[in-house]
């Protein structure tokens, strides 16, 4: 089969050999492999089942060791394959290689790397990786050695995998970012039988510089990736990314927004999107996630409740819940709009004299000293007043059905003279006990010191006033079940909000919105997201469907927030019935990002790593 290829203006015809195999094995290789450390880790774990659906047995991740982790997910043993005889043949050389099962849904093969004693001479591997590269790391952080060490041991596993293996069957290993490549480098330099693939996640510069120049996507294309690197001290990285992305037979990115990045700073074109999705759970009734919705949403009724009714009240039927969550970045995630929009917002609703209140959970992680003692303590006198209500209940229910029972008036008798002294006066002083003329608080946590959102909230006077529509609920932690203020997953949580709210400004691909989408839940985006963007290449209505794109790449922040601002207040006055029928919509359209789809374009990249391999120039 003959394909064109284009290097430097010239056309050359290149012939590609498919080599004669019975099999092809894949490996897929990441820093987050069994090591819950970020978004990557999401990609890896969900897409399991769909890849072992495919490959069976002849694939097998490969992932650091760390106890902590590995005693909750992984299981080692032994057995008669490939992956587990280059395994012990290491181990029998002196290096800690462990060989199991990871488990997690679809139990792949799994090869875990302990590298701390390998990293004794970790000095070494630096210098050669500057001796065949010229890739410096000097003054870099304590995790580029632990990336170094762990690198060197992929390649001692894949280079005698090959030797033995590589005349049988097709090899193919997908490395995920720089944190899981210095091998990819050294495995080409010896041109070892293995075609390659290397997906960058979010570049490591794109990353830097957006979060700290004006116009980012404007100068992109006047930034030299090396001088930028050394301005923002990541040379190790951005380096073992730069040449990772060049070395590798086939460069994939997760979105085209991020593919514009990897042609300034690899000076090399994508050759494919791989985008990312999740395990979609289909309910066999479509009113189930309804059902869902609603009973979080009562979690969520009794946080708000202990939380502002302390201070004043307002009609929980006519109450949103919008949030927004992810990793602490101002600028990046879109924290900075979503708070100018929410302002504008609230000016427009106060405006308009609708009983509409919105409240609005920042949920991230910024360091903090412990939950603020008077959260606790409003919830828990909320909580007894809800008990002393419920012992009232019991009491009132049995005497109003004795009296019933027994009495030949038909009329309701007046029910306080069923509650005895104790109960009322009980009532009483803890009702006087929880009410405050203090202002809600804004923040759930104290915090070890102000940051950008406490610093708008304070400067605007957004601070939960009593006339306010729009309330804020500032969540420094992300939420589990054993967080005493919802007790809930995050994915509850997010099934009882009405809004999920992302305009980010630098964002590769995008969970948190993709996360809101396959729960039901409408969602607000940007095109400057890679879910934003593919969404609008994927479909003309997709407000239809619940998901709101905020135009980022041409509007100025002031527009842009005016933009959202208009979005939101749209959702906020949409009939009840009409959101529910959003809903639907939204959950029902969600199967389009199930990995059982979306795993087809793992498969095109791989397909085209071994023909890649396989081509020989004419």
């Amino acid at each position: 089969m003959a394909v064109k290829k284009y290097n430097k203006g010239s056309e050359e015809t290149i012939k590609i050999q498919a080599k004669e195999s019975g099999k092809t094995l894949l490996f897929e290789i990441a820093w987050e492999v069994c090591n819950q450390v970020g978004g990557i880790y999401t990609v890896i774990r969900s897409k399991v089942p769909a890849m072992v659906d495919k490959w069976g047995d002849d694939y097998c991740l490969i992932g650091p060791y760390f106890s902590n982790t590995a005693s909750i997910e992984f299981e080692e043993k032994s057995d008669d394959s490939p992956f587990c005889k280059i395994a012990e043949e290491l181990k029998s050389a002196g290096h800690n290689v462990h060989y199991g099962h990871w488990l997690v849904t679809g139990r792949p093969r799994i090869i875990l790397m302990d590298f701390t004693e390998i990293a004794k001479d970790v000095n070494h591997m630096k210098y050669l990786l500057w001796e065949h590269f010229q890739i410096s790391t000097l003054n870099a952080e304590p995790l580029v050695d632990s990336v170094i060490a762990f690198g060197e041991l992929i390649r001692l596993y894949l280079t005698a995998f090959a030797e033995k293996y590589a005349r049988k069957y097709e090899i193919t290993a997908h490395f995920h970012e720089w944190m899981a490549s210095t091998a990819l480098l050294e495995l080409r330099r010896e041109k070892v039988n293995i075609a390659t693939v290397f997906t960058t996640h979010a570049t490591m510069l794109g990353r830097y510089i957006a979060g700290n120049v004006e116009n980012f996507y404007e100068h992109l294309p006047k930034y030299n990736w090396a001088v930028e690197a050394k301005e923002y001290g990541i040379e190790a990285q951005a380096g073992i990314e730069h040449h990772a992305a060049q070395m590798a037979h086939v460069l994939t990115t997760v979105s085209d927004v991020t593919a514009k990045e990897c042609e300034v700073f690899f000076k090399r074109k994508c050759d494919l999107i791989l985008p990312n999705g999740l395990n979609i759970t289909r309910f066999a009734a479509t009113h189930e996630f309804q059902n869902l919705h609603m009973k979080f949403k009562q979690k969520i009724n009794q946080f708000v409740m202990g939380h502002f009714f302390q201070s004043y009240s307002f009609d929980l039927d006519n109450t949103l819940y919008f949030f927004t969550s992810g990793r602490y970045e101002y600028k990046n995630k879109g924290y900075d709009l979503t708070l100018e929009a929410l302002k504008r917002l609230n000016f427009k609703l106060v405006k308009s004299g609708l009983d509409i209140t919105v409240v609005m959970f920042i949920i991230t992680r910024n360091p903090f000293h412990s939950i603020n003692p008077e959260v606790l303590q409003s919830r828990a006198i909320m909580e007894e007043i809800k008990q002393t209500c419920e012992a009232i209940e019991q009491q009132v229910g049995e005497q109003l059905f004795y009296a019933s029972a027994s009495e030949e008036d038909h009329r309701l008798p007046d029910l306080n003279q069923f509650v005895d002294e104790y109960w009322r006066l009980r009532l009483r002083r803890t009702i006087q006990t929880w009410k405050t003329k203090k202002l809600p608080s804004t923040t759930t946590h104290l915090l070890k010191e102000p940051d950008d959102i406490t610093r708008y909230l304070d400067r605007t006077n957004l601070l939960n006033n009593q006339q306010d529509r729009v309330k804020f609920v500032y969540h420094p932690d992300f939420i589990s079940p054993t967080n005493p203020l919802f007790g809930l997953e995050y994915g509850q949580f997010v099934r009882g909000c009405h809004l999920g709210v992302f305009p980010s400004y630098y964002e590769p691909w995008g969970y948190t919105p993709l996360e809101c989408v396959i729960r039901g839940i409408p969602t607000v985006t940007s095109n400057l997201s890679g879910f934003g963007d593919f969404m609008m290449q994927l479909m003309q209505d997709y407000e239809n469907v619940g998901v709101y794109v905020v135009d980022r790449a041409k509007q100025n922040f002031d527009k842009a927030a005016d933009t959202l601002a208009d979005m939101l207040f749209k959702f906020a006055t949409m009939d009840r019935k009409d959101r529910i029928m959003q809903r639907n919509r939204t959950e029902n359209f969600s199967d389009i990002f199930d990995w059982t789809n979306l795993r087809s374009y793992y498969d095109t990249a791989h397909d085209l790593a071994l023909k890649k391999k396989g081509v020989n120039i004419i």
